[in-house]
């Protein structure tokens, strides 16, 4: 018998490479039991990544949710992992060192075992101290390297890399296969030479589908010594996303590994769960086109999770392309051909920026470059006349040395544009910013929360943290939602009525639900208007609600059956309503 390959459920990344938002809290509470009864994981990863940017722009509280979902892991001894982006921790951009280091004390004390830390130019020099705050928090500090393929990142390339993050005090290293384009005999080479030189280091594979490697990587990686596999579920597994266990764990079992069994009864609700929170809301910003593989990112690299940013990127400027070139008397492109004279542009213009390894937020960068050249080229105009800011960054070195050498072109275009370059440490360009965070929020009457998470949501995602306070995050999101539902049911060519989209807004109230049909009665105001509830207002058990008009039965009074508050009266003062309409709803 072989030795033992444990399994990970990447249940965040599952949906954050399969579209925009992750499951509620109540979703979350309702999975985790579902997928510990499957018996076949001793880790799920539950957080980080952006799953607590967009839990914000849903209006939804990150913490709340990041404790709901470890809790029941914890209890049964099953490890928790989360997505960490190293310098610029949860977010996009660069964060401050000392928000960075609150966020190991605020994961380690909301449940999450390990951190899964890399860097998306696999400077190691952003991962350090990481390493250092991660372990001081007590969690297990998961150094991670971004694999990509190139001239420049060859076996020898992250051999050398682990070597130094273990150096620095990494007690496991993850191989990061972002876009699935690791090729497995190099992958397996990798994962050889660390287990030879460093047998007690803990080894973890995670590989994209994407470009239909993973399967071979992750034979390949196990002979060679691995030690866990992250793998998906259905229905949100293969595609761009990730192998799922089944399929894994029979090919290790044949192979002679020692892997889990799978409970396929839990399995099968699990699928069914995971279904019903993509028809409930999830589904509506999930990109069909995520559902398939694709040999064409063999070739750019891209990982396959952006692809359907990238789709909508591309739909955003054919129309003016082919309109430049009509203009030039040239031939237009169809979306097919567009998306390919992209994929050469990436090609092109990645190794002239260094080769950054092509995950978030480097791969954002250099699409968004080769779309803007593509662009650029349809007026006949030249490449590079539109880089933006972060990505400037990026090729000055501000964000972490490039792993390759950059073209003179750029070098050129840097000091033709007086921009000077940097290679120093790149954390030394963002001070601490707590005390700016803790003096507003104590100005505001705003508390820092159990453990002070919220003023690290708040320091970590300033703006989504502001519009989530003052309820502009959950307006946004309910006219996203709709936006996005009526897009669907249009584009199927059926003649349907879009859904009261009021339950999804509420998710934690009940409906008061009209017993008759009738004019509605909020209040008997005899001196000024009558006029409906106001938001918030609160009702016990018994209570009078409202009383209906009906003809010919009289008033017929309608109780609170509960405790709560009102969080949304749907009827106004007066209006006819028939039995059965939701007529509010109430939070207990």
């Amino acid at each position: 018998m072989k030795k033992e390959i444990k399994f990970s459920l990447v249940y965040r990344d599952m949906w954050q490479s399969s579209g925009k938002y992750v499951p509620r809290k109540d979703q979350l509470a309702q999975v985790a039991p579902v997928i510990i009864d499957m018996g076949c994981f001793a880790r799920v990863e539950t957080n980080g990544g952006a799953s607590e940017q967009v839990n914000l722009l849903y209006g939804e509280n990150p913490n709340d949710a990041v404790r709901t979902f470890t809790k029941p892991f914890n209890e049964v001894g099953i490890q928790t992992h989360m997505l960490d982006r190293g310098l610029n921790g949860l977010r996009m951009n660069p964060v401050p060192a000392d928000v960075r280091e609150l966020m190991y004390k605020v994961k380690k004390a909301q449940g999450t075992d390990i951190t899964r830390i890399f860097c998306g130019l696999n400077d190691v020099r952003n991962i350090a101290p990481s390493i250092k705050w991660a372990k001081a928090a007590g969690m297990i500090a998961q150094a991670t390297m971004c694999i990509t393929y190139s001239p420049v990142h060859n076996a020898e390339y992250y051999i050398n890399m682990a070597e130094q993050l273990i150096a620095e005090g990494a007690q496991e290293i993850c191989l990061k296969d972002m876009a699935g384009i690791g090729r497995p005999d190099m992958l397996g080479i990798i994962v050889k030479s660390i287990k030879t030189n460093h047998p007690d280091i803990t080894i973890q594979y995670h590989g994209h589908s994407g470009p239909g490697f993973s399967v071979a990587s992750m034979l390949e990686v196990a002979k060679a010594g691995v030690d866990i596999l992250d793998v998906a579920m259905e229905p949100l597994s293969w595609g761009m996303v990730h192998p799922d266990v089944i399929t894994i764990q029979a090919m290790l079992k044949d192979a002679g590994f020692q892997v889990a069994d799978i409970n396929m009864n839990a399995y099968m609700e699990a699928r069914r769960l995971t279904q019903s929170f993509m028809d409930d809301f999830l589904g509506y910003f999930i990109d069909p086109r995520n559902r398939y593989m694709t040999s064409l990112l063999v070739g750019c690299g891209l990982p396959g999770g952006m692809m359907g940013s990238l789709m909508a990127d591309l739909k955003g400027v054919h129309m003016a392309i082919n309109n430049n070139l009509k203009a030039q008397g040239k031939a237009t492109l169809n979306e097919d051909e567009l998306l390919v004279q992209l994929f050469d542009e990436v090609k092109y213009i990645w190794p002239k920026l260094g080769y950054p390894p092509l995950v978030t937020p480097f791969s954002q960068y250099v699409k968004n470059v080769a779309l803007m050249n593509v662009f650029a080229m349809s007026k006949g105009d030249q490449r590079w006349t539109m880089i933006d800011g972060n990505t400037w960054d990026m090729i000055l070195g501000k964000a972490g040395k490039l792993p390759g050498k950059l073209d003179p072109e750029i070098i050129e275009l840097a000091k033709s544009k007086n921009l000077e370059f940097f290679d120093g440490n790149p954390q030394d360009n963002y001070p601490n910013a707590l005390p700016k965070y803790i003096k507003e929020m104590e100005e505001l009457g705003w508390d820092r929360g159990r453990d002070d998470e919220e003023l690290f949501e708040f320091a970590m995602h300033d703006k989504q943290y502001r519009d989530f306070k003052s309820g502009e995050a959950k307006k946004r999101f309910n006219i996203e939602l709709h936006e996005a539902m009526e897009q669907q049911l249009q584009s199927s060519g059926k003649d349907i009525k879009i859904p009261d989209l009021r339950a999804l807004r509420h998710p934690n109230a009940e409906p008061v639900t009209a017993p008759v049909s009738g004019r509605i009665m909020w209040e008997f105001d005899f001196v000024d208007r009558s006029v409906k509830p106001a938001i918030g207002t609160v009702y016990e058990k018994g209570d009078l609600l409202c009383a209906i008009q009906t003809n010919g039965r009289g008033l017929e009074v309608v109780p609170a059956l509960f405790p709560g508050q009102i969080v949304e009266v749907v009827a106004d003062q007066g209006a006819l309503v028939k039995k059965g309409d939701i007529i509010a709803y109430i939070e207990k």
